[in-house]
């Protein structure tokens, strides 16, 4: 049976996760890990952090600007580059995020919509709805998805 995001909590809860995801970037393999975090937000699927050393060595390039999240605490951003291609601010992380969520200190989320896809055990995710948002969306959530433009009581 589906996760109702619906019923996720607010503030977001972390949760440790040992699925196997996949990451593909200009056709190359961006990350694979079976070690993860998901953030569980009402309303929305759940966002991956990834470790950092699950990357490729040197896709992930430090980018100016940063974002504030009022549970997570300040966010930096992240370049993918392959060299002669670049994802500008496709990824990010907290450094020092609020004491709830120091275990993902480091840890690296991305936008799955940017990627050529991502996949968890095998199965390819839809990005949540939305420019801002990097939720990961499978058959295990079930919505509506907060920047979903069919629900726009949720945008």
């Amino acid at each position: 049976m589906p996760e109702r995001v619906c019923e996720y909590p607010r503030p977001p809860a972390l949760q440790a996760s040992s699925q196997h995801i996949v990451v593909r970037a200009f056709g190359q393999l961006l990350a694979e890990t079976q070690s993860s975090f998901r953030v569980l937000e009402t309303f929305h699927p759940p966002t991956y952090y990834l470790p950092a050393e699950s990357f490729a060595e040197g896709a992930l390039v430090p980018a100016g600007g940063r974002s504030f999240c009022e549970w997570k605490g300040i966010a930096s951003y992240f370049d993918i580059d392959f060299g002669d291609r670049c994802l500008a601010k496709a990824a990010w992380s907290y450094a020092n995020p609020t004491p709830s969520f120091d275990p993902i200190a480091g840890w690296i989320a991305l936008y799955p919509g940017l990627m050529d896809g991502c996949w968890i055990d095998g199965e390819l995710v839809r990005p949540q709805p939305g420019g801002f948002y990097g939720g990961w969306i499978t058959s295990g959530v079930e919505g509506p998805f907060k920047g979903d433009p069919n629900h726009p009581e949720l945008i």
